[in-house]
């Protein structure tokens, strides 16, 4: 197994962000934590990953302050991983990955999960870059400069 090059020090934010998150385990358990779930055995039963390896994934979000650890809400001994400020900061990248996929990954007529708008109840709309004059931008649109 070829060992992980770290990225941490890299000038791209892109690059350090996937050092910080950049394993399909570690997006599902932040998607799975934005969806309510909150216990080691929860995560276990819905993802279907080894306890080994999610031990692993939830002591590195942690200690990268992505999730940090609190009593149980129900008052047993237990305790649960909870997304910090951090964390909930991931909510977009999350959001710009379900729309990717649902645009480039199903068939038009497949069924798939939808993200609402819980105060209205109506799908949430697409995201979108702007400019600070309120314009729309698309990738030719931007540039990087160190």
């Amino acid at each position: 197994m070829a060992k992980r090059v770290s990225l941490w020090d890299a000038g791209c934010p892109v690059a350090r962000a996937l050092h910080v998150i950049g394993d399909w385990w570690s997006l599902l358990i932040i998607r799975d934590a934005f969806d309510g779930v909150r216990r080691f055995g929860e995560f276990q039963t819905g993802l279907g990953i080894a306890k080994g390896m999610l031990a692993t994934r939830l002591r590195e979000l942690t200690d990268r302050g992505i999730l940090k650890t609190a009593a149980a809400s129900d008052g047993t001994a237990y305790r649960e991983y909870v997304l910090t400020e951090k964390g909930r900061g991931l909510f977009l990248v999350i959001v710009a990955l379900r729309q990717w996929g649902e645009d480039y990954l199903y068939r038009p007529d497949e069924p798939r999960s939808s993200l609402l708008d819980t105060e209205t109840g109506a799908a949430v709309d697409r995201l979108e870059l702007r400019a600070k004059d309120g314009r729309s931008l698309r990738w030719s649109d931007t540039q990087v400069k160190s």
